[in-house]
């Protein structure tokens, strides 16, 4: 994939969304970029990656840290108040809604959980809180304000605080999304 390519992955993605989206994914992938450059290249990428959290972090409210691992063609609906752990991993074609927190959490004996790996086509509602070493399956749908602290098995819908499934839907072939 060239560079370009790379840092543009999640535009049409976000074609329905907001200029701030297309804007926070491509400055965040430009981060991840420049990181990837040899050794004596990456000078350039700490000035990028401070801009970087400036602009995303501080201004836009968005805080995806550069190196969290993310698949092509992330949707951010309404991205502020967002919050990702740098140890979270998303799949492709996830969509992630505003005031979100996908991180670990502090454990009884001081120390912290994994993050959640969430799998692929995963549409994440808004206000919904997805903590600890919780893994996400394929094509599930986690609803507004749901609190995730269980694993979701692929293609439910899961609702609440604590998360349950309410349904199982047929699954869906990836073509389809492609």
């Amino acid at each position: 994939m060239s560079f370009v390519s790379y840092i543009f992955q999640d535009w049409s993605a976000n074609q329905d969304t907001s200029f701030k989206s297309r804007l926070s994914l491509f400055l965040f992938r430009t981060a991840q970029a420049l990181q990837g450059l040899p050794t004596i290249f990456r000078v350039i990428a700490l000035p990028a990656r401070f801009i970087y959290q400036i602009l995303v972090e501080w201004i836009l409210g968005i805080e995806i840290p550069w190196d969290t691992q993310i698949g092509p063609g992330l949707q951010l609906q309404h991205g502020h108040g967002l919050v990702i752990n740098h140890q979270t991993v998303i799949g492709k074609d996830c969509i992630v809604r505003n005031s979100t927190t996908i991180g670990n959490k502090k454990l009884a004996d001081g120390t912290y959980s994994a993050c959640p790996k969430i799998g692929d086509r995963v549409d994440i509602g808004a206000h919904v809180v997805i903590i600890g070493a919780v893994l996400i399956g394929d094509n599930a749908i986690i609803g507004a304000g749901s609190i995730v602290i269980k694993d979701v098995p692929s293609n439910a819908i899961v609702v609440g605080n604590p998360a349950r499934v309410i349904r199982i839907q047929e699954p869906v072939e990836e073509a389809k999304h492609a």
